[in-house]
């Protein structure tokens, strides 16, 4: 038993709610912030999270980073040494699902291409049912494309928050465990 240390990077446009959803995964579900307050640079929290089947835990520091272009320079400071990455849209915004792939493109000049880091598409706001302009088809369909992992949440519900992040530990550790094999298999 162990505990495995990541930095999750969670972007998208703003207003797609990447705070909303790492405040309430951050709070298990406890604060779902009222009033919107733009991020500026990049907000960071950590969390715990076991990773049941292998009795390890990875400790997450999410790094949830401004959807404004303005504040990029201020971000990408922050955007070294990934371990896992969540890329967010709305599905009531069509737009911000066009947008996903520029996020992932201005990542990939963030991660070491000899690194398989776990990523995730979510897709939040989907308590918004009525104003949805992105179906859960879309979503996966995109991430396949990209080679993510699709999710839908609500952090204003409190659905689906975990989902995301245990997947993400989940993989972060089992890619930790093939790493830490193959290096025994060496000696």
């Amino acid at each position: 038993m162990g505990v495995l240390r990541a930095k999750c990077v969670i972007v998208g446009d703003c207003t797609v709610g990447k705070s909303a959803i790492t405040q309430v995964f951050h709070s298990d579900g406890t604060m779902f912030p009222k009033n919107y307050t733009m991020t500026t640079g990049v907000e960071v929290c950590q969390k715990v999270i076991p990773v049941r089947e292998r009795g390890d835990f990875v400790d997450i520091f999410m790094f949830d980073s401004a959807g404004k272009d303005v504040f990029s320079e201020i971000c990408e400071k922050h955007w070294d040494d990934i371990g896992m990455l969540a890329v967010v849209f709305d599905v009531t915004d069509i737009e911000s699902l066009n947008r996903v792939k520029n996020w992932r493109n201005k990542m990939k000049e963030h991660i070491n291409p000899e690194k398989n880091i776990p990523s995730v598409l979510i897709g939040n706001k989907v308590d918004l049912d009525l104003r949805r302009q992105v179906t859960t088809e879309e979503g996966e369909e995109l991430a396949e494309q990209l080679g993510m992992t699709y999710f839908e949440v609500s952090a204003k519900g409190n659905e689906g928050i975990e989902a995301p992040f245990q997947y993400l530990a989940q993989k972060f550790a089992d890619h930790h465990q093939d790493s830490r094999e193959n290096v025994q298999m060496l000696e």
